[in-house]
């Protein structure tokens, strides 16, 4: 994974995932993320299906108005949400808080690889975002 910061789109993974949503207009993209993570089941979790599925939690809660941050990195988000105002199901939101509850879980590549170094920052991150999914 190329990273260069903690939060979810400061990686090469969830950039070019977000390159996706020009390709519709409705959730399905993620709902296709959450569906991927959804399917490893207890399994381990593969660094880049954790990666998209915190990005379209991201979507999610900029959706609902609450983006926590806004970087050259989340440009073409911020756009797409800007120009999508769509309102997430609470069942839809109710599956990405528990997304993000498996990339911080046991058997996620994403949360083993931070924890070898500085991963406090990145699990903030994180919770920031969890806790953004319920706001609104």
């Amino acid at each position: 994974m190329g990273a260069w910061g903690e939060r979810a789109f400061d990686n090469d993974t969830a950039n070019d995932w977000a390159y996706g949503l020009d390709d519709v207009d409705d959730l399905s993209l993620v709902e296709s993320a959450l569906e991927e993570l959804e399917a490893a089941g207890d399994e381990y979790l593969d660094q880049d299906v954790a990666c998209n599925a915190l990005a379209a939690c991201e979507v999610l809660a900029r959706l609902r108005g609450s983006p926590g941050y806004q970087d050259a990195y989340t440009e073409k988000v911020d756009a797409w949400v800007a120009s999508h105002r769509l309102i997430p199901p609470p069942a839809l939101l109710s599956r990405a808080t528990a997304a993000v509850d498996r990339v911080l879980a046991d058997n996620s590549e994403l949360r083993d690889l931070w924890e070898e170094g500085e991963g406090d920052g990145w699990r903030q991150s994180v919770a920031d975002l969890r806790r953004r999914l319920g706001e609104g």
